[in-house]
């Protein structure tokens, strides 16, 4: 595969993928990697489950993208639910890999279990998790002269999530989602990317706010085409985030003549409303756009290509 550098001045593209749950899946997975990997992305990030269970599957996925592709992944990492020594060891996991860059995230409390409580030595948020990782390095570089060198050359990197319009599991607001953003870049992380929104005021009024309030970092916009209802309302479920009444009614109305969901004519209504989202908000100033991709190359890339963003070899 051919390497090649975008222009400095064009808008970042990224892309999230969750690893395969299955090893009947991993060959669909890896040719939707290989048609992202195509578009030159800035960066593929890799989803790391909150109870752990696809840890080693993550890394697998983070490795061979390392090895083998010329693309950056950002190795997720949650802390919920585990001890600090347990997220040091994954830490230590993932830079053993090579892995410099991650996304700190808290991760979801068991939804399922109302009398649930985070241990008492765990890493209770993602603040704590940001320290954390940077403690782990420094512990690393402290006990080996080579490994600090490295170092050096490859500085930790290390994002975060945020909530444009409040965290709904959180119960916090935007207001809220602003301080605890700023108090995310004073424990030292470089960027920061949004949870899916649907609407250009979102993302567009919370940078303000954040601005306001001396965030200086990167604030990436996350989105998700909007091409299937079905996923739309799953989403709802899993975050909080309402989408459009209006556009799930219309998307829910295309039907073919048996009564079925007409998928193409979903994907291309869905497509045209998050070319609008995307390119108002690249309009407004937003470095880029990551897309929540959830393993579906057609749409992620139709979603590019619609902002003029898609630039594939073979």
């Amino acid at each position: 595969m051919a390497v090649e550098t975008p222009h400095p001045s064009r808008p970042t593209i990224s892309f999230e993928l969750m690893p395969p749950r299955r090893p009947d899946a991993a060959p669909k997975f890896w040719e939707t990697a290989r048609q992202l990997v195509a578009t030159h992305p800035d960066f593929i990030s890799v989803t790391y489950g909150a109870g752990g269970g696809d840890r080693a599957t993550a890394r697998d996925v983070v490795s061979t993208l390392l090895a083998g592709t010329p693309v950056l992944p950002v190795a997720h990492l949650t802390c919920v639910g585990a001890s600090r020594e347990d997220v040091s060891e994954v830490i230590d996991d993932f830079l053993d890999a090579g892995v410099r860059t991650f996304l700190a995230l808290r991760g979801d409390p068991p939804k399922d279990q109302p009398d649930w409580h985070p241990p008492a030595d765990g890493v209770h948020s993602s603040i704590e998790l940001v320290r954390l990782l940077r403690d782990v390095d420094a512990r690393r570089c402290a006990a080996s002269p080579a490994t600090a060198l490295r170092v050096a050359t490859k500085p930790l990197t290390i994002a975060v999530a945020t909530f444009p319009n409040g965290n709904a599991d959180a119960g916090t607001t935007r207001e809220q989602e602003v301080a605890r953003l700023l108090e995310k870049q004073e424990a030292g992380v470089s960027f920061a990317i949004t949870q899916l929104f649907y609407e250009p005021e979102s993302y567009t009024g919370f940078v303000e706010a954040a601005r306001r309030a001396g965030v200086t970092i990167p604030v990436l916009a996350g989105i998700i085409p909007t091409t299937d209802p079905r996923r739309l309302r799953r989403v709802e479920e899993l975050t909080g985030v309402v989408p459009p009444p209006g556009l799930l009614a219309e998307l829910d109305g295309l039907r073919l003549d048996d009564g079925s969901p007409d998928t193409e004519a979903q994907h291309a209504r869905g497509i045209e409303h998050s070319v609008r989202l995307a390119q108002a908000v690249l309009d407004s100033g937003a470095p880029g756009i990551h897309v929540y991709t959830f393993n579906k190359h057609r749409p992620a890339l139709d979603l590019l290509s619609g902002v003029g963003l898609t630039t594939t070899s073979a």
